[in-house]
């Protein structure tokens, strides 16, 4: 696997999602990541992004909605960085819901970054300049 850094700039709206998913199993395919660290940054990419989307927008603010996705791939780590413009929102704050024995007593909302924690190394949040940035970083192997 070669270093690599690429970046990718989405419309603030739900057909960002499909935008970058392709744009990063392009990635992985050019830069040969196994398919489980594929799967793994995929995944939380989609919901990340998916949460963007939903909420970081809504209502709107005064500036123009702006989202841009970055990856760096050295070699033994992929950083995968989530930036957008919009309202401040730490994902990585606070305890996921409790896991349930039944999905009639599951509740709505956490289980995503539940899920991004399981396949992440690791998973952090910044605010820097008016900007929400999100990082993901697994291990390239």
């Amino acid at each position: 696997m070669t270093d690599s850094h690429d970046t990718l700039y989405l419309p603030a709206d739900l057909g960002a999602v499909p935008l970058a998913l392709q744009w990063i199993e392009g990635l992985a395919e050019r830069l040969q990541w196994p398919s489980r660290v594929t799967f793994g940054l995929t995944l939380s990419l989609d919901e990340a992004l998916t949460n963007v989307l939903s909420y970081a927008f809504d209502p709107p603010g005064p500036e123009t909605p702006a989202i841009a996705v970055s990856c760096q791939a050295d070699g033994a780590r992929i950083t995968i960085e989530l930036r957008d413009n919009g309202r401040p929102y730490d994902p990585t704050a606070g305890d996921p819901p409790p896991l349930v024995a039944c999905l009639d007593e599951a509740y709505i909302g956490g289980q995503g970054v539940r899920l991004m924690r399981h396949y992440l190394e690791t998973l952090s949040y910044r605010r820097q300049d008016g900007w929400n940035c999100l990082t993901m970083v697994m291990t390239a192997a």
